[in-house]
This record gives structure tokens, C-alpha cells and sequence, in this order.
């Protein structure tokens, strides 16, 4: 059997330092980033997705990113096999790739082979299920309740703002009877998973977000989401449901101030990272887990370096 090929996974939450890390690594390790954050797939929205800038991304080769309009749909399989493409192709060159996020399923998707439940569209359940996702006194958050008491653990990894993930996950289970987070398929992983995570003590980490979403607006996070509504997106798709943009959506609308945005932003994000904590935990003998630090990126290279035998 011919030996794997190796995948460097960089994980870790929001705002910890991925991005410019990822970069460095890459740079030095003849590599390539392949971005595993969902949010990043949408061509516009930029500043709310703290996307990599031109000028990052012109640093090494990124991959995975602006692959899609705002009313498009990349579900997990797609991004599955757009991923493992990728790899491959990466492998052909000569390079090294790195997967990079901080959202477990995606990762998973990749690393552990994990694919969603092959169960035949309902069409007139699903619709049913938008009907209710629509309806001012249920919505969205109605139907991640309902999922919560029929399966947790599926709950638990399904942002509640992922209206079209929940609506999947209450119409795998009512048709075929069994919990979605039960009927998951995993294949062996055909890479040597060289996993590294990166940490900060959690008050500094709430620092860098508030940063971060200050700044957001600062570089002009309403006026990108005034340029999306005027192109035509509506208020209501998925893409426009992620954290900061359904925020400015209402600040648009003079639902909230910007400080009251800000203010919400901020105690979304900060649930985000706990849940991104379940999904990777630092107890995990399969993650080597650094804190971000000066001098850590020689660190992990030399980490790496050794386990590819550079």
C-alpha cells in the first residue's frame, strides 16, 4: 500500500490567529491553504467573513473562497468533493496543502470522511419546513428547538442560524425515523493527518472579537451589506444569515443601532466559540494544541517539519 499523502489541518475558534499562521506555514512549507470555513465561500461578503485580504491571499495560493454567489448553495457534500479535488491536485504539484477553519462539520467532511445521510428529498415536507421558517412567531430558531428535543447532539453542531442545514436535519429524521446525527457515514481517512491547534486564554480571545467586529464597522460592514441588498440578495437567504450580516440587516431597516448591533455581534460570536470548543477539544491525543504566542509559528514549524521529514 502505497504511503498516505500528508494533510496539515490548522484549526482552532474565531478570531484566534488562523488565517495569518496558515500563511506563514505555507509560505515556508511550499503550501497551499484550503479554506474550510463555510462563510468565506460567498463572493461580496468580505468584511463581516473577515475574509484573507488580495494582499493575503496573494502571499501563497488560497483555495475554497469566492466560489460562490450569495444565492448559491455549497452543501456539505459539494464542498466534500471540491475539497479532495483540491488536496489531490495539490499532491500532483509537489505541495503541500493546508485545511484550514473552524467549523468541525467541514473539517470532518475532509479529515474523517463524514457524509451526509443519502435520504431522497421530501418536497412537500421541506416546504412545509419553510413555511415555518418564514412565520414571525416561529422562524428559524422554532425549528432548531424542535430538532434540539428529537436530537441534541445534531442541534448541537447545527448553527441555529443554518435554517437550511436544520430543515435537512428535521427531514432526514422524519423520514426515515432515525436521529441525523446517527447516520452519518465515516470512511477512513485516506491522509496522514498532521492536526495542529492553535489557543488563547478565553478573556484575550473575547478581546480580539471585539476588535475584530469594531473594526468590521470601521471598514464599512453596512455599506457592504447595503451593496448586497441593493444587488438584489435577499435579507432571508442563508448566506445573509451568518453572524454580522443579519445584525446590519436590521440596522438597515432601523431595527438596531450600530452600537446595539455591535452589542449582539458580540454575544453571538462569543456562543459560536464555545460550541467550536465541543467540536475540538483540547483533550484530543489527535490535535497538537499550541498557544499563540510569540515564537510559536517556529514552533509549529519545526512540529511539522519533523513529522514530514523535511
Amino acid at each position: 500500500m502505497p504511503p498516505q499523502k500528508k494533510l496539515i489541518l490548522i484549526i482552532g475558534p474565531t478570531a484566534v490567529g488562523k488565517t495569518e499562521l496558515a500563511i506563514q506555514l505555507a509560505e515556508r512549507l511550499n503550501g497551499e491553504v484550503i479554506s474550510a470555513d463555510s462563510r468565506l465561500f460567498y463572493r461580496g461578503m468580505d468584511i463581516g467573513t473577515a475574509k484573507p485580504s488580495h494582499e493575503e491571499m496573494a502571499r501563497v495560493p488560497h483555495h475554497l473562497i469566492d466560489i460562490a454567489n450569495p444565492d448559491e448553495t455549497i452543501s456539505l457534500a459539494i464542498f466534500q468533493q471540491k475539497a479532495k479535488d483540491i488536496i489531490t491536485d495539490i499532491h500532483a504539484r509537489g505541495k503541500l496543502p493546508f485545511l484550514v477553519g473552524g467549523t468541525g462539520q467541514y473539517v470532518r467532511a475532509v479529515t474523517q470522511g463524514w457524509t451526509p445521510p443519502e435520504v431522497t428529498q421530501n418536497t412537500r415536507m421541506r416546504a412545509e419546513f419553510e413555511r415555518i421558517a418564514a412565520l414571525e412567531d416561529k422562524g428559524g430558531d422554532w425549528l432548531h428547538d424542535k430538532l434540539r428535543l428529537l436530537d441534541p447532539i445534531a442541534a448541537e453542531n447545527i448553527d441555529a442560524r443554518n435554517v437550511r442545514r436544520t430543515i435537512r436535519a428535521l427531514e432526514v429524521i422524519f423520514t426515515t425515523g432515525r436521529k441525523f446525527s446517527e447516520q452519518r457515514k465515516q470512511i477512513e481517512t485516506p491522509y496522514q493527518l498532521i492536526s495542529i491547534g492553535l489557543i488563547r486564554p478565553r478573556e484575550e480571545l473575547y478581546h480580539r472579537v471585539d476588535t475584530r467586529i469594531d473594526l468590521m464597522f470601521t471598514c464599512g460592514l453596512v455599506d457592504e451589506v447595503k451593496d448586497l441588498l441593493s444587488k438584489g440578495y435577499s435579507s432571508t437567504l442563508p448566506s445573509m444569515s451568518a453572524i454580522g450580516y443579519r445584525e446590519c440587516i436590521s440596522v438597515v431597516k432601523d431595527l438596531l443601532t450600530e452600537d446595539q448591533a455591535k452589542v449582539e455581534m458580540r454575544r453571538l460570536t462569543r456562543i459560536f466559540v464555545r460550541r467550536q470548543a465541543n467540536w475540538f477539544k483540547e483533550s484530543d491525543p489527535n490535535i497538537k494544541w499550541f498557544k499563540v504566542e510569540d515564537g510559536v509559528m517556529k514552533e509549529i514549524e519545526k512540529h511539522i517539519r519533523h513529522l514530514i521529514d523535511f
